[in-house]
C-alpha cells in the first residue's frame, strides 16, 4: 500500500510539472518599472499610449525581450493595439508585434546587471482590460479591469504575476474628469484645449493585474489616515452622500487588524472606488474597485465583507503574490480566511462560525459536480478557469484547519514570517508550507498533499453507542465519499452530559477507510456530536446506534 502511495505521489508530481502554468517566463530579465503615458478622448474610444519600461538583465548576452500586447484584428472587430515604434533613447529598435506579443531585438546584447529603458508607442481601442463605457447614470467613464491577464489589452507588459514592478500613470484626458490610479498623486495640471494631465506614481512593486486606472466624474473624500497614509473614497458624483457613508467603515479598522496580525501595510494610500468594470471587488494595490451597485447607503453586510476581503488582499495577493497562477489560492483563499478572522475580531465568534458554515456549504455544492477539483491546479491553458469557488472557500477552510493543526500561536507566527520573507515579492505553496513547518516543528506534507494537491472532500457515515459495563462511548465511522480520495485527519467529538451546556471535547486521529474509537465516559452522554469547535471541513451522517 505504501509503495502504491509513493508511486501515486510521484506520478502526481511529474504530471504537475508537465502541465504547470504555461506562461513563457524569463526570470533572467527583471522589469523594474513601467511609465504609462496615455491620452484619452471623449471623441472616440482610441487610446494613444507610450510606455517606457525599465528592464534589468541578470545575465550576459540577452538580445531579445518579450512583452504582451493584444494585436488589432478582425476577430476583435478592429479592436486591439497597433505599435508604431520601439526605441531605446534615440535608437529605433527592430521588433515584431504578432500573436499578441511584442518581440524586441537589441542591437547589442545586454550585459549582466545592465539596466535599459525601452519605449513602446502604440494606439488602438481596447478589446478588454480598459472598459470605456457609461456608468449606471449614463456618464462616460474609463475603468481598468486587468484580472487575471487582461492588462495586455491596453498596456504593454509582462502580464503575469511572477514579474513585479513599480509604475506610474500619466493620463491626459478631458478636464471634467478626475483620475485615480495606484500610489501617490504627483501632479494634476490643467492644459490648453480643456484637457488635464494627472500623474500617479507607485513606488512599491506589484504585478500587472493590480495596475489600476479610473477616469470619471467622481466625488472624492479624504476620509482618514492610517499610519500617515491617506484613506480615500471615490464614488460617482450622483452617489456622493451614500458612498461617503458606506465606505467610511470598516477600512481603517481592518487596516489596523491586518497590520497587527500579519505585518505592515506597505502601500502609500488606500482608496475605495466605485467602478463599472467589476461586479464585486478588485483588489488593485492601494486603489480598490467596487461594482456599480456597491453604494447602497445602508452599509450592507454584503458590501462590508467585500471591503474587508479587498483590504485583506493588500497583504495577500498584492504584497505577497503567487509566483504561478497554479498557486492563486495564496491570494484568494488567504483573503477569504482573513476576512473571516477580521469578522471574528470585530463582530464576534458567532458570525465567524456562521461564515465558516456558509463557506462549507458552498464547498460541498461545488463538490457535487467537481469531485476531483484541486486547489493547486495543474493546467491553466484556459485562464477563465484560474479561480473557482473552491479557491476562495475551500482555500479559506484549509487555512482554518491548518491553524487548528499547528495551533493559534504557531499559525500567526508562520503567517508573519511568510509575509515578511516574501514581502513585495512572490511565493509558492511550498514556500508557505516551509514557513509553517519551521514554526510548528511538524511535517505537514500529508496535510498539504491531500488538501491542496489532491481532490475530493471528506464525507463520513457513522454511529455511536454507550457500553454501560465498560463505561465507554463506542464510535464507528467510515469515509464514504465516492471520489477516489481518502484522507488522514484529526477529528473531534463533543460528548454532552445531561444538564450541562459545555461538551467534553475528545480529539482522535482518523486514518484509512473506516475506524472505531473507544472513549471512557462515566455515564451515557445525552448526545455525541462531530466537530463541536467547527475545525473540520467535512460532511457527515452520524447518530446514536439503535438497540
Amino acid at each position: 500500500m505504501k509503495k502504491l502511495l509513493i508511486l501515486s505521489l510521484f506520478l502526481h508530481l511529474v504530471f504537475f510539472k508537465c502541465f504547470a502554468d504555461p506562461y513563457p517566463k524569463n526570470p533572467n530579465i527583471d522589469i523594474r518599472h513601467y511609465k504609462f503615458e496615455l491620452q484619452l478622448s471623449d471623441d472616440n474610444d482610441i487610446i494613444i499610449g507610450k510606455t517606457t519600461i525599465t528592464a534589468f538583465f541578470k545575465i550576459d548576452n540577452i538580445s531579445e525581450l518579450r512583452f504582451d500586447l493584444i494585436n488589432k484584428s478582425e476577430e476583435l472587430e478592429g479592436k486591439g493595439m497597433e505599435v508604431s515604434s520601439v526605441t531605446m533613447g534615440n535608437e529605433a529598435l527592430i521588433y515584431t508585434h504578432e500573436n499578441d506579443a511584442i518581440i524586441i531585438k537589441l542591437q547589442t546584447p545586454a550585459k549582466a546587471k545592465e539596466e535599459l529603458l525601452i519605449s513602446i508607442e502604440y494606439q488602438g481601442i481596447p478589446a478588454s482590460g480598459l472598459k470605456i463605457a457609461p456608468t449606471k447614470y449614463g456618464d462616460r467613464s474609463f475603468f481598468s479591469d486587468n484580472w487575471p491577464n487582461r492588462a495586455r489589452n491596453w498596456l504593454p507588459t509582462v502580464d503575469h504575476p511572477y514579474d513585479k514592478a513599480t509604475s506610474e500613470m500619466i493620463i491626459t484626458a478631458p478636464a471634467r474628469y478626475q483620475v485615480i490610479s495606484n500610489g501617490l498623486l504627483m501632479e494634476e495640471s490643467n492644459l490648453e484645449g480643456n484637457l488635464k494631465k494627472t500623474h500617479w506614481k507607485q513606488s512599491i512593486p506589484i504585478s500587472c493585474w493590480l495596475y489600476v486606472l479610473g477616469v470619471a466624474e467622481f466625488a472624492v473624500q479624504y476620509v482618514d489616515t492610517f499610519e500617515g497614509k491617506s484613506i480615500q473614497t471615490w464614488v460617482y458624483k450622483q452617489d456622493r452622500d451614500a458612498g461617503f457613508y458606506d465606505f467610511a467603515v470598516p477600512t481603517k479598522h481592518s487596516l489596523e487588524f491586518f497590520s497587527d496580525y500579519v505585518g505592515p501595510f506597505v502601500y502609500e494610500k488606500l482608496a475605495n472606488i466605485q467602478s463599472n468594470s467589476v461586479g464585486g471587488g478588485m483588489e488593485a494595490a492601494s486603489a480598490i474597485f467596487y461594482g456599480d451597485n456597491s453604494v447602497t447607503g445602508d452599509r450592507s453586510v454584503r458590501w462590508r465583507n467585500v471591503i474587508i476581503h479587498e483590504v485583506a488582499h493588500q497583504w495577500f495577493g498584492n504584497a505577497v503574490t503567487e509566483y504561478s497562477w497554479d498557486d492563486v489560492w495564496l491570494s484568494e483563499g488567504f483573503a477569504t480566511y482573513f476576512t473571516l478572522l477580521f469578522i471574528e475580531h470585530a463582530y464576534g465568534r458567532e458570525e465567524f462560525v456562521s461564515g465558516l458554515h456558509s463557506a462549507k456549504n458552498r464547498v460541498f455544492n461545488f463538490y457535487k459536480i467537481n469531485k476531483d477539483y484541486r486547489i493547486v491546479h495543474d493546467d491553466l491553458t484556459d485562464m477563465r478557469l484560474v479561480t473557482s469557488g473552491q479557491t476562495y472557500q475551500k482555500g479559506a477552510w484549509i487555512l482554518h484547519m491548518l491553524r487548528d493543526v499547528v495551533g493559534d500561536e504557531h499559525f500567526q507566527k508562520g503567517i508573519r514570517n511568510y509575509y515578511h520573507k516574501y514581502l513585495n515579492s512572490n511565493a509558492s505553496t511550498d514556500n508557505f508550507r516551509y514557513e509553517m513547518e519551521k514554526v510548528s516543528g511538524k511535517n505537514l506534507e500529508t496535510f498539504f498533499q491531500q488538501w491542496l494537491y489532491g481532490g475530493g472532500n471528506i464525507v463520513l457515515d457513522g454511529s455511536w453507542e454507550y457500553d454501560e459495563e465498560k463505561k465507554e462511548v463506542i464510535i464507528n465511522l467510515q469515509q464514504i465519499q465516492n471520489d477516489g480520495f481518502l484522507f488522514d485527519f484529526p477529528i473531534e467529538f463533543g460528548l454532552y452530559e445531561e444538564g450541562k451546556v459545555a461538551a467534553s471535547v475528545i480529539r482522535k486521529e482518523f486514518s484509512g477507510k473506516s475506524t472505531s474509537f473507544s472513549i471512557p465516559f462515566e455515564s451515557k452522554p445525552s448526545r455525541v456530536v462531530i466537530d463541536p469547535r467547527t475545525v473540520l471541513l467535512a460532511q457527515w451522517y452520524f447518530e446514536e446506534k439503535n438497540e
